[in-house]
């Protein structure tokens, strides 16, 4: 049985389909520039499996691993390339409450515009890549997608969360309550000064 691809890119366009799997601990990024002034008039579609090694690689913190399938449908009208992503996959974060790895399930629709120009430059969603070197690096803009498509919270299913961990928080939070009783008793300390001041008020 062949090892399993840690990342595989598959690209159609004019009736062609290729696909490529590259095999290896560490995976360079190049193969997700695209080549703006290579593509002809219409839709390109490129499809990008994504897994451990493409995460490592593009270095974010949001997301640890993963397997997420990218579809891209790029479509030039003249000068003008709209870029239209669709994200499915699982992600590698850490649970809020126990800190322990867990599968997000991500899915999310984006869309970029770019052109050609004299130099790059990013402003809001348009970019514009230079002439000389048109090659448009979409491999961070695919993970924002993703950090951006993550809950603001992720945690495990009941019963999934490490045990040791909750033990300890549910310590930790008891001895938080037994000196919120004590902060109780300041409290009524304040209260007295707050009396006086008011007096001093009226």
């Amino acid at each position: 049985m062949p090892p399993r691809p840690l990342l595989a890119l598959s690209a159609t366009g004019s009736g062609t389909l290729c696909r490529f799997y590259i095999v290896r601990k560490m995976c360079s990024l190049e193969f997700l520039k695209i080549d703006l002034a290579g593509l002809k008039e219409g839709e390109t579609a490129f499809g990008f499996d994504l897994g451990d090694a493409y995460f490592e690689a593009v270095g974010g913190q949001e997301a640890k691993g993963g397997n997420v399938h990218v579809d891209l449908k790029v479509s030039r009208s003249g000068g003008i390339y709209r870029l239209d992503f669709h994200t499915e996959g699982t992600v590698i974060v850490p649970c809020d409450i126990c800190l322990d790895d867990m599968e997000q399930p991500v899915s999310g629709d984006n869309t970029l515009t770019a052109r050609l120009g004299e130099e790059y430059s990013e402003d809001d969603d348009l970019i514009t890549v230079g002439k000389d070197d048109p090659l448009l690096d979409v491999s961070w803009f695919i993970y924002e997608f993703i950090a951006l498509g993550l809950p603001i919270k992720h945690v495990h299913t009941p019963g999934k969360c490490n045990p040791a961990m909750i033990k300890v928080l549910e310590e930790h939070s008891a001895a938080r309550s037994s000196d919120g009783d004590d902060g109780e008793q300041a409290d009524s300390r304040w209260s007295e000064l707050e009396k006086l001041k008011t007096t001093l008020k009226d």
